[in-house]
């Protein structure tokens, strides 16, 4: 079974209205449609951009205005997963919820559904500066092309977490992610790599590029999309199906084929998830 996914260097920009807004996220799906794309990722905190609308006074609004915007946001994915018949994960956007702000993906599907995962390793800005609130669960997303999980940024850093996504039977890791310098990205880069390996899954990630210059901590994006694979004969040898070119505005397709992963872990030249010694450190287990 194969798949095709898109992944969107979204070019952060100062913006005056929703609308302007909507229509590039609706640019960037007409061009994955046009591709044949089934599954879209979209970066961490895409929606940031909305404060760059500014509070009519010159300012720019502050992260607690973004849940204001959850209603025309969900609206707006959930029509266009519909209308093109794609999985949308749509970057990150920061909700409210009893009091709290939660920096969380959201997978919208094309019957019209919609999934949420909180990112749940919360960087120290993002705890000093805007408040946000860890999520308490994994979520595991069942779609008509298996199982997939959404760690955001930080989060592909731990490997306990997707060691327990793997477990729980995901095949493909998206991993949306903002980062603002080349330690940042090469962090969230060099350990997707690792959690592809270790775990004989495909990692799909994507980051934010351009600025804006009247958000605080939105003022400078490092990103570049990937399509990882483990390192393993028949994948290419740098584990790299697809990338786009560093802070370019572009969208990268890639094939992801199920059956490789199964073929890797069962006859492949190493087998990390089988091979894992759990009789001398606990581990989740298939």
């Amino acid at each position: 079974m194969k798949l095709r996914v898109s992944a969107v260097q979204y070019h952060l920009h100062t913006i005056h209205s929703f609308d302007e807004f909507a229509e590039q996220a609706e640019h960037y799906i007409k061009t994955a449609a046009e591709f044949g794309t089934e599954f879209i990722l979209f970066p961490e905190f895409l929606t940031t951009q909305l404060l760059s609308i500014g509070n009519g006074q010159g300012q720019a609004l502050e992260i607690g205005d973004l849940p204001d915007f959850t209603g025309p946001y969900r609206e707006l994915f959930s029509r266009l997963a519909a209308r093109e018949n794609m999985h949308i994960i749509a970057g990150t956007h920061v909700i409210r919820r009893n009091g709290k702000l939660y920096n969380t993906a959201h997978l919208f599907y094309p019957d019209g559904r919609v999934g949420e995962q909180a990112k749940l390793h919360i960087t120290p800005t993002e705890v000093d500066e805007w408040n946000i609130t860890p999520g308490e669960g994994l979520e595991i997303f069942e779609t008509e092309k298996g199982k997939i999980a959404v760690l955001t940024c930080y989060d592909i850093e731990f490997p306990e977490i997707v060691r327990m996504a793997r477990a729980k039977g995901a095949n493909v890791i998206f991993s949306p992610s903002c980062t603002d310098d080349r330690h940042g990205f090469y962090r969230v880069r060099y350990t997707s790599h690792a959690r592809a390996v270790e775990n004989e899954v495909y990692v799909v990630s994507t980051g934010t590029v351009g600025a804006l210059q009247t958000v605080d901590f939105m003022r400078a994006n490092f990103g570049q999309a990937a399509v990882i694979t483990p390192n393993d004969i028949p994948f290419p040898p740098r584990g790299i199906l697809a990338e786009g070119e560093i802070n370019q505005d572009m969208i990268v397709t890639a094939d992801l084929d199920l059956d490789l992963l199964e073929q890797v872990r069962k006859k492949g030249s190493v087998s990390t998830w089988r091979d894992r010694r759990t009789d001398l450190y606990p581990d989740w287990k298939a």
